[in-house]
């Protein structure tokens, strides 16, 4: 919200949104302080880069609303092939993956499921949603 409310015109705060903002400052806050005050063994990276990509998410919805008449499915798409076509040659130079014994057939199903159901499909709501309905969309 805070995003949008700087980038767009359209986007504005209002006290409930203000609110909604504290309030969810102050849940993170609460899950981060314990790691920050050194009582839990929680790495502290581990906890902000949810933080990190919650910001990311806030970035790409207010950036998205400029697609807003492209359909859902060739965002989704093009999203997901330049993000794959990206980190190819990231993976190839860490993994060796050509050294690696070939995955065993459920192992095969459950990478499958995570790429259609879980990353796809998401996506495809994501772009759907957030062309129907913008990019910060209150639930007050």
């Amino acid at each position: 919200m805070l995003i949008a409310n700087y980038w767009t015109p359209d986007e504005k705060l209002s006290a409930a949104k203000i609110g909604g903002c504290l309030l969810g400052l102050l849940g993170t806050a609460i899950l981060i302080g314990p790691s920050l005050a050194g009582t839990t063994s929680i790495p502290l990276w581990a906890l902000i880069l949810p933080l990190c990509a919650a910001i990311s998410y806030g970035f790409a919805g207010t950036y998205g609303k400029r697609f807003r008449a492209i359909p859902a499915i060739v965002i989704a798409c093009g999203q997901l092939t330049a993000s794959s076509l990206m980190v190819l040659p990231v993976s190839l130079l860490a993994d060796h993956p050509w050294t690696l014994p070939v995955p065993s057939l459920p192992a095969i199903a459950a990478i499958l499921a995570l790429a259609l159901i879980s990353t796809a499909y998401a996506y495809l709501l994501f772009f759907r949603i957030l062309g129907l309905a913008g990019a910060p969309t209150p639930l007050l």
